[in-house]
């Protein structure tokens, strides 16, 4: 759905990015992570033609950005990290107008409309102006504009900056939603936890080149070496931490109540001989999950300018 090979995009004698290169398939929900400055809202921007490269290509369902980026605008929807909406419209006639700049006609309009303001959940503001919303909606609304077209690709900046907590929970489960229906989506943000359990995989740009790239559990493993496993069981956590610090390869393991927690420097075949051992010396497991960890550490990490971290 998406290729970019070694893309390049210099200002004078500053290179923004530097030989970038990434492959989404269809379905993907790719998170790219960066410090400010990294390069992620230019990269974002060339994929979305709104700005030209310095060198390498970007192609989107096989089409070239640079060679044909009309082609390219009917299949992918941006939303940028800093959006205008026109506060004197209504939310339906928002979305009406940027259909039909899309070329819907007036039918396809009144129903995509209706379908995306109960996917973004904001059917009982059809009705309301656009500057009696707050930012958290607003944010909601634009997304629905950026689906308007029922475009293959979604490019989305920040999409959740500003908003409250409540707020990135409802957004979280809209990006959720469209991951299942199929759509394609690269999306930025610095919440990490959030960013980690919404994607199939991320990226880690700094100064311009990407400096990691996959799934995040696979990142946690290569810095640390270490793969952080929670267990939940209904009764006996006492003797199922006995059992667990008579075996190999387990350090640090801590728990409240029923969960335990632990750091596991094992592969995944020994580490299902954990749960084989808990299950057959009767102890109650309800769930046996790797986790994230800390997140953002590792990303400090990844980002402190020690590229060799990664190569």
């Amino acid at each position: 759905m998406l290729v970019i090979e070694n893309l390049v995009k210099k200002y004078g004698s500053f290179t923004a990015v530097d030989k970038l290169s990434l492959r989404l398939d269809t379905g993907d929900i790719y998170g790219f992570v960066g410090p400010n400055g990294a390069g992620k809202t230019t990269t974002m921007r060339i994929v979305a033609t709104l700005m030209r490269a310095t060198s390498g290509t970007v192609k989107v369902a096989g089409i070239d950005v640079a060679e044909d980026p009309m082609a390219v605008r009917g299949k992918l929807g941006y939303m940028p990290d800093f959006f205008g909406v026109y506060d004197n419209l209504k939310v339906h006639e928002y979305l009406d107008f940027y259909g039909s700049c899309y070329g819907l006609s007036v039918n396809e309009r009144k129903k995509r409309t209706d379908e995306l303001l109960e996917l973004v959940e904001l059917s009982d503001k059809k009705d309301s102006y656009v500057d009696a919303l707050s930012r958290g909606m607003k944010q909601r609304l634009c997304l629905a504009r950026s689906l308007m077209h029922n475009p293959e690709l979604l490019i989305l900046d920040e999409p959740a900056s500003g908003m409250d907590p409540r707020a990135r929970i409802e957004m979280k489960g809209i990006l959720k939603a469209l991951g299942s229906m199929g759509k394609t989506i690269l999306i930025s943000s610095h919440i990490l936890p959030e960013l980690a359990e919404l994607c199939t995989s991320i990226g880690v740009i700094e100064k311009g080149r990407m400096v990691y790239s996959g799934r995040v559990d696979d990142l946690m493993s290569r810095l640390t070496g270490k793969t952080l496993i929670r267990i939940r069981v209904l009764s006996d956590a006492e003797k199922a931490v006995r059992l667990l610090r008579e075996q190999p390869r387990i350090e640090n393991i801590t728990g409240e109540a029923n969960m335990l927690e632990l750091e596991y420097t094992g592969n995944e075949e020994e580490m299902s001989g954990l749960l084989r051992l808990l299950v057959t010396e009767g102890i109650p497991v309800v769930s046996f999950t790797k986790a994230e960890g800390n997140i953002e550490k590792v990303f400090m990490e990844v980002t402190k300018g020690e590229d060799e971290v990664l190569q």
